[in-house]
């Protein structure tokens, strides 16, 4: 739970006129005014302000969404989303709060007890893992189908034929 006596004071802040690409890890608080391609991982709340553009998963303790957040968000202790923001991935959460106006188009897993909280962290790391390693068997499988499907070409199993629009 949070902590009534937390040290509040920032560690890491990226400025409004700051643009990053990477993954990023801080041991505290975080606030984001700027534009990061990457995951965001805090080991303390994260604020994401209204003009901030996320194109990453998030994780941290507590988290506030004024901004865009394209990628999912795992808050272990709570999650406020603001009227100005939009997140477009899935929320994992103890606890939830989203003001009138807000966007959310993804799914929304409130977990009040720790039982279900680990099921759910551990079902979207898997998935995670699983994902990551997606591009690369699509990479293979791709290249065997244009590869099979060039030399399907050669033997002239393919007819190519105009296409019309029927006029």
């Amino acid at each position: 739970m949070l902590n009534r006596y937390e040290n509040f004071s920032i560690n890491s802040i990226i400025g409004p006129n700051t643009s990053l690409k990477g993954n990023i890890e801080t041991g505290g608080f975080t606030r984001i005014d700027g534009s990061i391609t990457g995951n965001v991982n805090a080991r303390g709340r994260v604020v994401i302000g209204e003009r901030a553009r996320l194109k990453g998963n998030v994780s941290g303790t507590a988290i506030t969404v004024g901004g865009v957040v394209y990628g999912n968000v795992i808050a272990e202790e709570s999650m406020v989303i603001l009227s100005t923001a939009l997140v477009l991935g899935d929320i994992i959460t103890r606890r939830i709060q989203a003001d009138d106006g807000c966007l959310i188009h993804g799914r929304v897993l409130v977990c009040p007890d720790e039982e279900s909280w680990s099921h759910a962290v551990s079902e979207y790391r898997d998935d995670q893992g699983i994902k990551s390693a997606l591009p690369v068997f699509s990479k293979n499988a791709s290249s065997l189908r244009a590869e099979s499907g060039d030399e399907s070409f050669r033997r002239g199993l393919f007819k190519t034929e105009p296409v019309t629009n029927g006029a």
